[in-house]
């Protein structure tokens, strides 16, 4: 009965192993650098973000800037990184032109930006955390890494 139930438990976990790899595969495939790639910001404090084309964008450059657009600024500023996912941004600076919408979302993904102690990759999705709690969730904008 014992070696029954080891095989069995031993055959559960070679099934959930063999129906991840079509996601590994896919996260692999489908993975973008974290420096060079524009991400478009796709939710922030769990509320869907629908933004115009080039609104709420970030780019990490290879020399620790980070440059982007929110509603209708220009944001830039330095970020940290380390090579077990730790990130650390901030100050962030932005242009003060008025923006007819959306100033309040562009005021939260500052301070979520600087808030942010931690990153993870799922396929083309950036996920930043801070305090162990996702706070915004980014998507490789790959035609904007295409045209360059």
């Amino acid at each position: 009965m014992k070696n029954s139930l080891k095989i069995g438990g031993l055959f559960a976990v070679m099934i959930f192993f063999v129906g991840c790899c079509a996601c590994h595969s896919y996260q692999k495939r489908t993975r973008q650098p974290l420096v060079g790639t524009e991400w478009r910001l796709i939710q922030l404090g769990g509320r869907n973000i629908r933004s115009e084309s080039g609104q709420f964008t970030v780019r990490f450059a290879e020399n620790g800037t980070l440059s982007g657009v929110g509603s209708c600024n220009r944001l830039t500023g330095r970020y940290e990184l380390t090579d077990d996912r730790m990130l650390k941004i901030g100050p962030i600076a932005s242009t003060r032109m008025a923006c007819p919408s959306d100033e309040d979302t562009e005021a939260a993904l500052c301070k979520t930006l600087e808030a942010t102690d931690h990153y993870d990759m799922d396929g083309p999705m950036l996920l930043l955390l801070s305090n162990g709690e996702l706070r915004a969730v980014f998507q490789a904008n790959t035609a904007a890494g295409a045209a360059e």
